[in-house]
């Protein structure tokens, strides 16, 4: 029990030693002396809280905050000494603002248990007392044999033991994993691949040595022990014998294996960044506005305290007549007196920090994220997904975002490639209708183009459609004769290592070759409905290094030949015959259309060649030390002096609106960075195709470097032509292996030249790499705002890293969506999120604070002002339920609705101009100016309420029909109404977008005030202690000097603000002005017609002299905008 409670606060690591022994089916030795490992359950935990550690935690992070903390301290003074205030003035809105924002940060972390139980509760099948038993996949535990079918994600990471396949061999994609929706093999041992049954299974007597748990996807290192026949025997293990969870099972019937790594250490759930509580830059800047506000706190707390002693100094004022003090006084210590006096100042002043504002802010955020999950224009209707907010604590961070850091493959792409074009000996084609046409060449020319090709033409096709590693997949039948005989082909499926290879071969198909199959020891072709099978001898895998795949084929005839396809760089410069100059020149047109561009070569071996080739690769490939290298020597020996047959042109089919956005994103001055795991070929050419680098942008290149020196000196050439070419923009394209050497010892240098290019591509990047080079941005000098965006569990570390993750919900699984702030349906969406509801939570979120500050140096300088009259007696200018019910009820519910409702400019108008974004990026609304702006508004009007009212009511002035004076209290209250109002009527003032919501709480606050005061002013309460306040209001009110002083005094404050704002409205605009002010007309354009909503619409349309608009009909007046629905005006 004591064991389980300390792994619940994560304090018992589940394993100590560096490796592990897995019992495959739990099958223990028997002697006395072993002592079992302890593993990790098979649970994923996403969410921050339990129900063990949610108190304390939500109570320690809460209490982080500066207003909560001090309040605790102010409500602890309350109770241990006197003080002019009741403990409940402080207590009660404390607990209640400690309340709530635990209910809201209790409830998100319920949506993230219940998200976690889903995936543990996913029903597996394991090998258990002889048969299959279905349980959970949170029960499964390593040792485990475990059933997964087709098409089944891997609920654990599993050694591969056997499939339905007799060479034990699977595909799967792990898309989810690294962003790549190839189709890898992985095999079982031979030992194991042969028990394809239960009970065979059950009886495997093995055990599994391996490493503990670690991050990195591509390294396995293990040792499998099999007693087979009475012997053991000992089989090594590598990545390609792990079956990663999170990673899908493809073209294959199903498999077993054995749970080695579960739960929390899974490689995919190790890829994860642990939570951090994310703080916006706005929470930033209130916390150094508390500081300063407390700070002011203090000091008028000191200078009340040291004139309260200043002015006792006279002895007729230390003990006047009628205020004797005790004994007990006169002796006790003058320090703590002086201390208790400075605490009850400190109390009396207290309100000066608004501990409200923290509650009106939550309820600001809760209450404004429905607003996106309502948002329509985010909202995808093919498949039924919209918006959704896991984190509403970030919502104004939307408005600040600087660098957007993005996925490549299920982000910006469909993850569908379509061949468009190819060149064959020199002759560019394109597919018309399932036909190669060469360019040029009308649709509608004879039909009998096929028949036309040539014998090269033929051969690159089936160079097309045999060099590549496609699998494929049948609906019905096994056998390949029987797939043919019951007339099936046009049900298979193609399964490729990368979506160019299968866009490849399904445009053979279409023009006339098609790849019927490949059983691992031949493959076969339809050429124009002749039958080819091809003896498959040798497969070169593709490397990052050579940038090319080949395959050793023997041909009907006999014939040993390689076919290779790859780059350009890595085949041209090693061709010796074939139309190289025609071929690369066309290689280029293609690129410019930001197609991915592969070359396609051939070459003949002579019978004495290929007996060396063969015997050199047997070599290399059976070598146990430096494998990698022999092969890659070897490879270079045979791929040489190729024969050249042509080039493709592949396009990977980008999302809905991607160039658009990312154009949009870079006019609000954002900049985009392009993280993927794919290949350096493939991710230039999206980013060329989606707008993210330029056709005149000048690429600059930091891949493949092999050492720090090697690095330090690209880094430094890039630098320097980027500061000789600073006119033209740069784009830089960075691999996974150059990055690790940047960021080890010349971070500096390679943040500079980051900074000074457009855009930046980062190729071949491991999950945590992805998660470094964000951390990098994120705690540079400048600290930008940065969103990083994805839809698999590889950029789930991203995602957690940046101050604003965004998931996608692609077809990569729901791990991003679930570990993001943010999950929207596509790229497209982005920009809307960014540029219109980032932009009003930001301008909503900033006004609020600084009116809160604003409103609370109004409501608290007036009482220390009145210390000045009263000896510093500590007297209270306001009633005490004035004082609790300032913040609470008369000022809250205005602010509330203004911070949810408000738009400084019409939604369109932010999509159309997105550099009004800049207009408040980098904090500019709560920056030192806007604040002291308000502050010093703030002391203006208290010191205006407080004189104003004190020239009124000074010199013992009668303002009564009987002649009576008002009292002190009477006095506080003229000045609380003078308050209520003119900071109610300011927040009107600063208000654009009147709704009827609005106009209620506006003036609703400004009558409840009233009604509350007659009626807690007119009965007497008998629960109250004193009655201070009884008919106090009702006299008031009663003199007509009172209404005119406050109508006075609230439009001496309010004046001056209004001549301030037409004064910089139409000498000095902002940007935002300027836009409203024509935002304000009904434009009749081509994008669109009307901006505003259609009562504005309706009021100025008489009002526009620069454009004549001719109206046959103003009855039925129509107005469009482009791509939305129509909008009709009725008796303009």
């Amino acid at each position: 029990m004591l064991r389980w409670i300390r792994q619940q606060l994560g304090f018992d690591p589940p394993h100590q030693s560096d490796t592990r022994t897995v019992y495959v089916a739990n099958r223990f030795p028997q002697h006395d002396h072993y002592i079992p490992q302890k593993f990790a359950d098979n649970r994923i935990i996403s969410s921050k809280y339990t129900v063990w550690n949610f108190i304390p935690k939500n109570l320690f992070e809460q209490f982080r905050r500066i207003a909560n903390f001090y309040f605790l301290i102010i409500f602890l003074v309350q109770l241990m000494i006197d003080t002019p205030t009741s403990p409940v003035t402080s207590g009660l809105p404390l607990f209640f603002v400690i309340t709530v924002t635990a209910i809201k940060q209790g409830f998100e972390d319920w949506l993230r248990h219940k998200a976690d139980n889903e995936v543990n509760g996913a029903p597996v099948y394991v090998v258990r007392s002889g048969g299959l038993v279905q349980t959970r996949s949170k029960n499964i535990r390593v040792g485990d044999i475990v059933r997964v079918a087709k098409d089944e994600t891997f609920p654990a990471d599993l050694v591969l033991l056997s499939s339905d396949r007799r060479e034990g061999t699977c595909h799967v994609t792990t898309a989810s994993l690294d962003g790549e929706t190839n189709l890898k093999t992985h095999s079982a041992v031979p030992e194991t691949a042969i028990s394809q049954s239960v009970s065979s299974l059950e009886a495997i007597v093995a055990v599994i040595e391996c490493h503990q748990p670690e991050a990195d996807l591509y390294r396995f290192v293990g040792r499998i022990t099999v007693n087979h026949c009475e012997e053991e025997i000992v089989r090594p293990l590598g990545p390609e014998n792990l079956l990663l969870r999170g990673a899908r099972l493809k073209n294959t019937k199903e498999i077993f294996g054995v749970a080695v790594y579960t739960g929390m250490e899974t490689k995919m759930a190790l890829n994860y960044k642990s939570k951090s509580q994310k703080r916006s830059a706005v929470e930033k800047s209130m916390n150094t506005f508390l500081m300063i506000y407390l700070v002011i706190l203090l000091f008028e707390a000191v200078l009340s305290t040291i004139l309260k002693y200043a002015w006792q100094a006279e002895e007729k004022w230390d003990e006047p007549w009628y205020n004797q003090k005790t004994e007990q006084e006169r002796n006790s210590s003058k320090i703590l007196k002086f201390i208790s006096d400075f605490l009850a100042f400190l109390v009396l002043y207290n309100f000066i920090i608004p501990i409200s504002l923290y509650v009106t802010v939550e309820m600001q955020k809760f209450l404004g994220s429905f607003f996106i999950g309502w948002d329509l224009d985010l909202y995808h209707e093919e498949s039924d997904q919209k918006a959704q907010v896991n984190t509403s604590d970030l919502n104004e961070e939307l408005g600040q975002v600087e660098y957007v850091f993005t996925d490549k493959t299920g982000t910006l792409t469909e993850n569908e490639m379509q061949f468009r074009e190819c060149s064959i000996n020199g002759v560019k084609y394109q597919e018309i209708n399932g036909k190669l046409v060469p360019e040029g060449m009308a649709e509608d020319l004879p039909d009998a183009v096929d028949s036309n090709l040539s014998e090269e033409d033929i051969l690159f096709l089936k160079a097309v459609s045999l060099c590549h590693t496609v699998q494929i997949s049948y609906d019905q039948a096994d056998g390949l004769g029987d797939r043919q005989a019951n007339g099936i082909l046009h049900q298979m499926e193609y399964y490729a290592s990368s979506p160019d290879e299968k866009a490849l071969v399904e445009a053979t198909k279409r023009i006339g070759v098609t790849f019927n199959g490949n059983n691992g020891e031949t493959m076969s072709i339809t050429s124009f409905g002749k039958l080819e099978i091809y003896k498959l001898l040798h497969i070169l895998e593709f490397d990052a290094n050579r940038r090319r795949m080949s395959v050793i084929l023997q041909t009907p005839s006999g014939e040993k030949m390689l076919f290779t396809k790859g780059a350009e760089s890595s085949i041209l410069p090693y061709t010796k015959t074939g139309e190289i100059d025609k071929t690369r020149m066309h290689v280029d047109e293609l690129a410019l259309k930001g197609l991915r561009t592969l070359v396609i070569a051939c070459r003949h071996f002579t019978p004495e060649e290929y007996i060396e080739i063969d015997r050199r690769l047997h070599e290399a490939r059976t070598a146990l030390q430096q494998r990698e290298e022999r092969l890659a020597d070897v490879f270079s020996y045979i791929e040489k002096d190729f024969e050249l047959l042509g080039a493709v042109g592949v396009e990977d089919k980008l999302q809905e609106k991607v160039q658009e956005t990312i154009e949009a994103l870079r006019m609000a001055g954002i900049k985009v960075w392009v993280l993927t795991g794919d290949k350096h070929e493939t991710a230039v050419s999206v980013s060329l195709s989606c707008g993210h680098f330029h056709r005149t942008m000048n690429i600059l290149e930091l891949v493949q470097q092999k050492s720090d020196s090697e690095c330090a000196v690209q880094l430094r050439r890039l630098d320097k032509r980027i500061k000789e070419d600073h006119v033209i923009q740069h784009g830089l394209v960075v691999d996974g292996a150059s990055l690790s050497l940047a960021l080890r010892q010349h971070e500096k240098l390679f943040m500079d030249v980051c900074r000074n290019c457009s855009a930046v591509l980062c190729c071949r990047m491991a999950p945590l790499q992805k998660a470094k080079v964000v951390r990098l941005l994120k705690t540079s000098p400048e600290k930008p705002i940065t969103l990083a965006i994805g839809d698999g569990a590889n950029d789930v570390s991203m995602i957690q890293e940046a101050h604003v993750g965004i998931g996608i919900m692609g077809k990569e699984g729901r791990q991003a969506v679930r570990n993001s702030d943010y999950a929207i349906a596509r790229f497209k969406f982005l920009s809307k999120l960014l540029l219109v509801h980032g932009h009003f939570y930001y301008i909503r979120i900033a006004t609020l604070v600084q009116y809160f500050f604003y409103k609370n140096v109004c409501f608290i300088t007036p009482q220390f002002l009145y210390q000045f009259f009263c000896l510093f007696s500590q007297q209270t200018l306001y009633d005490s339920v004035y004082l609790t019910l300032y913040n609470i009820c008369f000022t809250s519910l205005p602010i509330l609705v203004y911070s949810l409702f408000e738009q400084l400019v019409h939604p369109h108008v932010l999509q159309n101009k997105p550099a009004l974004y800049r207009d408040i990026s980098k904090n500019a609304l709560l920056s030192c100016k806007p604040f002291l702006y308000w502050t010093l508004l703030g002391f203006c009007h208290a010191f205006v309420f407080f004189f104003g009212s004190y020239l009124l009511m000074g010199e013992d002035t009668s303002l009564m029909g009987n002649g009576q004076m008002f009292g002190n209290w009477t006095f506080g209250t003229l000045v609380f109404t003078i308050m209520v109002i003119t900071v109610t009527l300011k927040l009107a003032l600063e208000t654009h977008f009147w709704t009827w919501m609005n106009h209620f709480v506006t003036w609703g606050s400004i009558a409840f005030y009233f009604i509350f005061s007659l009626f807690y002013g007119g009965i007497i309460w008998p629960f109250l202690h004193t009655q201070d306040m009884y008919f106090v209001f009702v006299q008031l009110l009663s003199s007509g000097s009172a209404w005119f002083a406050i109508i006075l005094i609230v439009i001496t404050c309010l004046f001056p603000d209004v001549i301030k704002s037409v004064f910089y409205r139409h000498l000095q605009p902002t940007n935002t002005q300027k836009t409203q002010m024509y935002s304000n007309r009904v434009i009749l354009g081509d994008d669109f017609i009307a901006l505003q909503p259609l009562s504005r619409a309706r009021n100025h349309l008489g009002k526009i002299r620069w454009k004549r608009i001719r109206v046959q009909s103003a009855q039925n007046m129509t107005l469009l905008k482009a791509g939305t629905e129509r909008r009709t005006i009725g008796n303009c």
